[in-house]
């Protein structure tokens, strides 16, 4: 199955990185699995002095979070994620009070001519 995925420049840099090696089952980057990823976490939160418990799966709600904030639509952050189905996506990724602002922005700016016909003057 082929698929497509737009990639932002610091990836293209990070695969041109790495474009003259080999690794395990035709992966293009080294993957390490949860528990490795999880201790270099910890390992770097202690030397930034990040109390927070730092793990992969925090990684990705964290993702999903901002993404969202930024407008990107819960669909594509689900499609993004490889999630099957969009419920998955939606117990993680929370929407901010920043997003809600925006969309009720954007749906009163929509609505501004039907609004303006039922004007009443008190």
């Amino acid at each position: 199955m082929d698929y497509f995925i737009p990639m932002m420049e610091i990836s293209n840099k990070i695969l041109e990185k790495y474009k003259n090696e080999t690794f395990k089952n035709g992966k293009l980057l080294p993957v390490k699995v949860n528990l490795t990823v999880n201790r270099h976490l910890k390992e770097i939160a202690e030397i930034c002095g990040i109390k927070k418990h730092l793990t992969f799966h925090l990684s990705r709600h964290t993702f999903a979070t901002l993404t969202m904030s930024k407008g990107v639509s819960l669909e594509s952050v689900s499609k993004m994620l490889g999630h099957k189905d969009i419920k998955t996506t939606q117990i993680y990724a929370k929407m901010t009070t920043e997003k809600v602002s925006r969309d009720m922005a954007i749906f009163k700016e929509s609505i501004k001519e039907t609004e303006n016909k039922f004007v009443i003057n008190f």
